[in-house]
């Protein structure tokens, strides 16, 4: 029987009894049925599992006894940023979510010259915590145990200047210079930098290039942002990570 994984933003320690956020004491009560008496596993993003036994639910809340912690040893060996241009509503999400369950360390939104979606900063202020907790509940569902971090939205040649300097930093290019069959790991990881729907303007991809980046061919077709970025991602993790 599959247990219920739930994110808690708190310090967690075996013996410990705790009330539960209001969120997740509702999920696991009203929605997953949770009875007093019964186990559920919590994480913090500290890379430990957590059994817990829930030993109180009332009306609003719900309090559980921290049993037993297990260290999780399930992320990849190749560190890997997502630079991603920001795409609009579920497909953004779909990206946070699938890079996520891939097994990317990072991303970081990427306000492009062709970007549609135009955020003010309390806008940018509540898709962060969006995006946020979409990738929070993917780490939820794979059974990842630290959270990828997701940056505040930069823009393209803010963003990529910002990447280590060791990292092998690609993005996608039809006659770029590098194959998957060429590449070698590098101390700093992979970054690698999908444009958004209306793609990479020139400016935008000479910024990229002043910042380090090389192109990277992965096949023959022109894929969409929601695609390309996964795409990259997987066959990334199978020639130089834990897939395959």
């Amino acid at each position: 029987m599959r247990v219920t994984r739930s994110y808690v933003d708190a310090p967690l320690a075996v013996g410990q009894t705790l009330s539960l956020p209001e969120e997740v004491a509702n999920h696991l009560v009203r929605v997953m049925r949770l009875r007093e008496g019964e186990g559920c596993v919590l994480f913090n993003g500290d890379g430990h599992d957590y059994a817990a036994t829930l030993v109180e639910s009332g009306k609003r809340d719900a309090r559980v006894r921290i049993d037993a912690a297990q260290a999780l040893d399930n992320e990849s060996p190749l560190s890997i940023t997502l630079l991603q241009g920001i795409a609009r509503g579920e497909k953004m999400d779909l990206i946070l979510q699938k890079a996520t369950e891939l097994g990317v360390q990072a991303i970081v939104p990427v306000n492009a010259e062709r970007t549609e979606v135009k955020l003010d900063a309390a806008r940018a202020e509540k898709r962060l915590a969006h995006w946020r907790s979409v990738v929070v509940s993917a780490c939820g569902q794979s059974g990842r145990a630290r959270v990828p971090e997701v940056a505040a939205p930069l823009g393209v040649q803010e963003a990529a200047k910002a990447m280590p300097a060791e990292a092998l930093k690609l993005t996608l290019d039809p006659l770029g210079e590098h194959r998957l069959s060429t590449l070698e790991a590098a101390p700093g990881g992979v970054v690698i930098a999908i444009g958004p729907e209306g793609g990479w303007s020139p400016r935008d991809r000479q910024a990229l290039a002043a910042a380090g980046f090389q192109g990277l061919q992965l096949g023959p077709r022109i894929l969409r942002t929601e695609t390309a970025g996964l795409a990259a991602i997987a066959a990334l993790q199978a020639r130089l990570g834990d897939i395959g």
